[in-house]
């Protein structure tokens, strides 16, 4: 299959790498890499999808994990992506997973929005279906789960300003799908089941979700 597709200069093309498994970056996503001139990338990008770009392209990693501290603020990563399509440059930036799913990817299109800058999102394989796919887990199933719903877990729960109203989450009977929650975790089961979550609801922890190491407890 031969579908030629060339990055145009000046524009930014906002990217989704997929949940770590190289072979989950979509063919769109990867003819854009082979015709970029720089790639700004996340912490959590297989370096082996890097491979893919020219080898007269830029590799920034602009990435961090979340609660480490480390890494730039996303205001400055914005202005980084302007400032090199405004160069005529070929920007890629490519991002973990899919970047409208807890991606900030919508706030790197606003910022492009607003500064009047080409770009494009490319939609990727979210951790939210990869990883449980990859762990043998549907999110949905006939006569079990009508529903899946996508959660963030990183704020405590037991804040009066949290974001996440577990009450409501526990009396939903669907699939619940909680990124970002292993900090969290002890905190979300018991206000689950203090809401009235059964016990007995099928549960997993799944770490390094479709890498060769993934673990599944």
């Amino acid at each position: 299959m031969n579908l030629p597709l060339s990055p145009s200069p000046g524009c930014v093309y906002i990217v989704g790498a997929g949940p770590g498994d190289p072979g989950l970056l979509t063919l769109k996503g990867a003819q854009l890499l082979s015709g970029a001139d720089v790639v700004l990338y996340d912490d959590l990008v297989d370096r082996r999808i890097l491979d893919l770009a020219p080898s007269e392209c830029e590799l920034l990693d602009v990435g961090h994990r979340g609660g480490s501290g480390v890494g730039r603020s996303q205001e400055t990563l914005n202005e980084q992506l302007i400032r090199c399509a405004r160069e005529g440059k070929r920007v890629v930036r490519l991002k973990g997973g899919d970047p409208y799913v807890f991606g900030r990817g919508s706030e790197e299109a606003m910022a492009m929005c607003r500064a009047e800058v080409p770009f494009e999102v490319v939609c990727g394989v979210s951790a939210a279906a990869g990883v449980p796919a990859y762990a043998g887990i549907p999110l949905t199933h006939r006569n079990i789960s009508a529903a899946a719903v996508i959660i963030t877990g990183h704020e405590d729960p037991s804040e009066p300003s949290a974001a996440v109203d577990w009450k409501q989450l526990a009396r939903l009977p669907f699939t619940l799908v909680i990124f970002m929650g292993s900090r969290q975790l002890p905190k979300i089961v018991g206000l689950l089941l203090a809401y009235g979550r059964s016990a007995e609801t099928p549960a997993a922890a799944i770490e390094y979700g479709t890498w060769p190491r993934q673990r599944t407890v």
